[in-house]
């Protein structure tokens, strides 16, 4: 989304907290023909610290007088069996996932309701509107966020405030390779990466900078709730539909993931 942002004349701030992930992107957005109509920089933040959400925030309206767009964005997975997972595995994915989005918007709503505008923008996924089966806490952090988005758009419009919700099927983006964190105990049931998780399933991920293309058309339009690939909106609408068939693939997929992680043992 950066890219497409900066070739509109948006000044970019990238933000991750790890410095040479956040540099490396920049540098490599900044190098793609159109991108020169604004800025793209880094910086490193660790969304699970309000005080330093706040203070890039700040930073960021200081130097161009004025907030216009919030994307909360980070998130992170630990799949596996839910009973072989603890509460540290639980914290840390509602820590960034919905905490760092909780951090993101009370940093920034404050001042894009005084200003009078502004957009939010909250990334969620297809696990936050349908189950989405041995990623227990993922889909629980992105059904809250789903459920934040909507609650808080009723009540920011009446400010001119604008609030979305991404809400992503499977797209081609460094998260479906990242390991568990190394900081916690591993699951004694091997764990897949989410690329692996999508190729049992049969899915092919969306090109990134496609997604990013039709999001940012949602966010234009002033979209309630964005959701793509097509197969992702399939999901959606059959969950509002027939919920119970849902469950039912439900449970095929957990039996057809579990065996695949049986042969790997």
């Amino acid at each position: 989304m950066g890219a497409v942002l900066a070739a509109r004349g948006a000044h970019v701030v990238l933000a991750d907290w790890n410095p040479e992930r956040a540099e490396r992107a920049a540098a490599d957005l900044n190098a793609r023909p159109g991108a020169a109509h604004g800025t793209i920089r880094a910086a490193t933040l660790d969304v699970r610290d309000p005080v330093a959400v706040r203070a890039l925030v700040d930073e960021v309206a200081a130097r161009h007088g004025r907030l216009d767009y919030m994307f909360n964005n980070a998130g992170i997975v630990i799949g596996g069996r839910t009973d072989e997972m603890d509460v540290d595995h639980w914290n840390r994915v509602l820590d960034v996932n919905l905490k760092g989005v909780v951090n993101g918007i009370a940093a920034a709503y404050p001042r894009m309701v005084a200003q009078g505008h502004g957009h939010i923008v909250n990334t969620a996924s297809t696990a936050g509107l349908a189950p989405a089966v041995l990623v227990a806490a993922y889909s629980a952090s992105k059904h809250a966020v789903v459920g934040l988005s909507g609650a808080l758009r009723a009540e920011a419009a009446l400010y001119g405030v604008r609030v979305s919700v991404v809400c992503p099927g499977s797209v081609d983006t460094p998260i479906l390779d990242d390991p568990s964190p190394a900081d916690l105990r591993p699951l004694p049931t091997p764990v897949l990466t989410g690329r692996e998780y999508m190729a049992v399933l049969g899915l092919k991920p969306m090109p990134a900078a496609q997604f990013a293309r039709t999001a940012l058309q949602g966010v234009a339009r002033n979209r309630g709730v964005i959701v793509a690939p097509a197969s992702a909106k399939a999901v959606w609408y059959l969950q509002r539909l027939a919920p119970g068939l849902v469950e039912r693939v439900g449970r095929r997929t957990a039996r057809r993931v579990m065996r695949e992680l049986a042969a790997r043992s």
